[in-house]
């Protein structure tokens, strides 16, 4: 079981003062590209899911790994409203990474009464910095 969910402004405070702490952003290539992206000095991307079949990434430990995450650091997982970064999160906590946290919200956040997104929750709406892929 991963750490528990934390919210996109308790992960940005950690990312900024801590060395050990990561952000990675498990979303899909277009959303990447046209979407935004986290705007954080320590940011993966490595996805959950291959686009478009959504099949889980069987070499995402793997490559977590090879990108130098360590099995002590803070590792913040995040996706579009945080399901697949709570898959993400709970499937590195099982490989021995200690401290693996879910974003709640995800970077774009729930859908509001009309469908959007943004405008609930979510890394966006908390105004913290992110840029077009």
């Amino acid at each position: 079981m991963y750490k528990g969910d934390v919210t996109p402004e308790e992960a940005f405070e950690t990312l900024v003062e801590s060395d050990d702490a990561v952000l990675i952003d498990v979303r899909t290539e277009p959303e990447w590209a046209f979407v935004g992206i986290p705007a954080v000095d320590r940011l993966l991307r490595i996805s959950w899911q291959h686009y478009p079949s959504m099949q889980v990434n069987g070499q995402f430990i793997d490559q977590v790994k090879a990108a130098g995450v360590s099995e002590t650091d803070k590792v913040f997982l995040l996706c579009r409203s945080g399901a697949r970064s709570a898959a993400a999160a709970s499937a590195l906590a099982a490989a021995g990474f200690e401290n693996a946290y879910n974003v709640a919200g995800g970077f774009e956040g729930d859908r509001d009464a009309e469908g959007h997104r943004g405008q609930i929750n979510g890394w966006r709406h908390a105004g913290l910095p992110w840029v077009q892929g």
